[in-house]
């Protein structure tokens, strides 16, 4: 039997991948993988296993995806898979159509975040929501990873009567980010700040979903110089962060760090993560900062409320709450045994999330799928 993977844009194997590939492998499905890897980061050859590259792009309504639609389609004719597992909203859009089209007989989808939410606009939650529900016509299981969506998926009507289920993410290597040594001497000589400095970091692509705005806010309302904020990543907002930071006289205590191939040495390097995004399904930044052993305070969202806890592994606050903000950052700046009380229970917390755990539910829908 064969089976294919169907991601969007593909620049590195991730743990949460193989939390796919590898339960398929021990239930003897030959695996396959479909994406756009343009910017795959490794040799494709060496990939552990056979890649096929297809034009995805990330916006449905880009129509550069109708060469995307033809590429699949061809692939799934060609190579008669018996399974596919589709992911992200690209992915998930053409995998079920190009599937359904090709008769593929089993067609799994994860939901790594519906477009209609709690909170979201009016196109959201009639647009999006219309599609996904003719999308599931199209689907004999789908797999969400927060409760929300879980809740949500189970109003479809899915293909030959089938099944909604809840995985606790897409995995997280937990003991490689336990294992990993930080480096703050090093890190507190390259931003220039003293010994006794208190380290918040995020971590992610600098755009509007992600509201790192609120976070300088916040900074500004506290006025605090041992306080220092690391932003990990870059993107289209990165200039308008930066002038925000001038305008506020912030630019000792803001480092724009850009895009870093070291990011569990910098969340064992830091005091406190921080994630205030309007949307998100369950990231995986998050799970990595909890299995660093970072407290957290994120907005309070789906996915967030499923991995944090209020006042035990962190604080929970409206997106654009900067006052909340800045009152959850200054009682962790001041309060070492809090912040070490709020890290020994997201280690614990974050075991559930562990991409070993995960490899072990994928097995189980794959073999009930596969009856």
């Amino acid at each position: 039997m064969k089976a294919l993977i169907i991601t969007n844009l593909t620049k590195k194997i991730r743990p949460g991948h193989f939390s796919m590939i590898e339960p398929l492998q021990k239930l003897g499905l030959e695996v396959s993988w479909a994406a756009n890897f343009s910017q795959y980061g490794g040799n494709i050859v060496d990939a552990p296993i056979k890649l096929h590259h297809i034009d995805f792009y990330r916006n449905p309504f880009n129509p550069k995806n109708l060469v995307a639609y033809k590429q699949l389609s061809k692939l799934l004719r060609e190579e008669k898979f018996d399974l596919i597992h589709c992911n992200n909203p690209i992915g998930g859009l053409l995998g079920r159509i190009c599937g359904s089209k090709a008769r593929v007989k089993k067609i799994i989808y994860t939901v790594h975040g519906f477009h209609f939410y709690k909170g979201a606009s009016l196109i959201n939650i009639t647009l999006f929501k219309w599609a996904e529900m003719w999308l599931a016509r199209h689907t004999d299981a789908i797999i969400t990873i927060n409760i929300e969506d879980y809740e949500s998926a189970q109003k479809f009507n899915l293909r030959n009567n089938g099944k909604v289920y809840y995985v606790p993410g897409v995995g997280v290597d937990t003991t490689s980010i336990k294992n990993t040594n930080g480096k703050r001497n090093e890190l507190l000589n390259e931003i220039n700040v003293k010994d006794d400095a208190i380290l918040l970091i995020s971590v992610g692509e600098l755009n509007t979903n992600k509201n790192n705005s609120v976070i300088i806010e916040a900074l500004r309302k506290l006025n605090n110089s041992c306080i220092h904020y690391l932003l990990c990543g870059v993107g289209d907002k990165e200039c308008e962060l930066k002038n925000k930071v001038k305008e506020y006289g912030l630019e000792k205590n803001v480092h724009f760090l850009g895009y870093r191939n070291d990011i569990p040495q910098l969340l064992k390097s830091s005091d406190v993560y921080l994630l205030p995004s309007y949307r998100e399904g369950l990231s995986r930044s998050l799970m990595e900062a909890m299995g660093a052993g970072l407290p957290c305070i994120v907005s309070e969202i789906r996915g967030n409320v499923d991995l944090i806890q209020e006042g035990v592994d962190g604080f929970l606050r409206a997106p654009n709450d900067s006052e909340g903000f800045a009152e959850a950052i200054n009682i962790l700046a001041s309060d070492k045994e809090l912040r070490e009380k709020m890290k020994i229970s997201n280690l614990e917390t974050i075991k559930k999330f562990d991409v070993e755990n995960v490899k072990k539910e994928m097995k189980k829908i794959y073999e009930e799928e596969l009856i």
